[in-house]
């Protein structure tokens, strides 16, 4: 993490000045030096800024906020709640498909549902977790080591450049980056996390993917086509 990350090159504007600051050259060296100790570090750190790479500033529609990744071998993949195609689903996306399914009322083969949302970066979501590495089997292992100032900063930026973004904020972790944006600017849309341990308290039933796309149609933009692709 230098100024010569390869950052899509928009991103790269209204961020890029910040791989400078010594916060992310401390997190530079906290990462070698993990990978240096032997540890396993996730996602492959070409992909650590997946989720910049598939949308470009101009064309967010959507911001989903994840925590941190996946921590399991082969997960991890740079998008918030998203696995390759060939892992099976993690419970919080289950979940999530599970609230796509009731809400837009059409039914999921989970069977044969890909956990890869990139088609949802494809369409405009930004799919940005809070932290944005993770050692391996060590849940949360990463936090408090410079990621939130960068994501925090990132989410900033991107609400002061754009107007009437919609921002998908699933659980508490999540709705701390709403500080970051001016409510009467953009829509937040808030529940608690998808997470077996609280989907049933309210996640389940917040409709926001039907709610996105009607605020989407208001601003005469295509809505999302929220779906899951089948595994082939």
């Amino acid at each position: 993490m230098t100024r010569t990350v390869a950052l899509e090159h928009s991103w790269q504007s209204l961020i890029g000045d910040q791989f400078d600051q010594p916060y992310m050259q401390a997190l530079r060296e906290f990462l070698l030096s993990e990978k240096r100790a032997g540890k396993r570090v996730y996602p492959p750190g070409p992909h650590m800024f997946a989720a910049m790479d598939l949308v470009p500033v101009e064309q967010v529609k959507i911001v989903i906020i994840g925590q941190d990744p996946y921590h399991g071998p082969n997960q991890a993949m740079g998008l918030s709640f998203s696995v390759p195609k060939d892992q099976p689903l993690p419970p919080s996306l289950r979940n999530i498909y599970t609230e796509i399914q009731e809400d837009m009322g059409q039914s999921i083969d989970f069977d044969r549902a890909s956990g890869d949302l990139s088609h949802w970066a494809e369409q405009g979501v930004l799919l940005l977790n809070a932290v944005l590495s993770v050692q391996h089997a060590q849940a949360a292992s990463h936090q408090g080591r410079g990621w939130e100032q960068f994501t925090d900063e990132l989410v900033k930026r991107l609400a002061n450049r754009r107007e009437r973004l919609i921002f998908m904020l699933w659980g508490s972790y999540a709705q701390k980056k709403a500080a970051q944006v001016a409510a009467e600017r953009h829509h937040l849309l808030k529940a608690p996390h998808p997470s077996p341990l609280s989907a049933h308290r309210g996640f389940f039933g917040c409709k926001h993917f039907s709610a996105a796309n009607r605020l989407l149609e208001q601003q005469a933009l295509a809505p999302i086509d929220w779906l899951p692709r089948q595994r082939l």
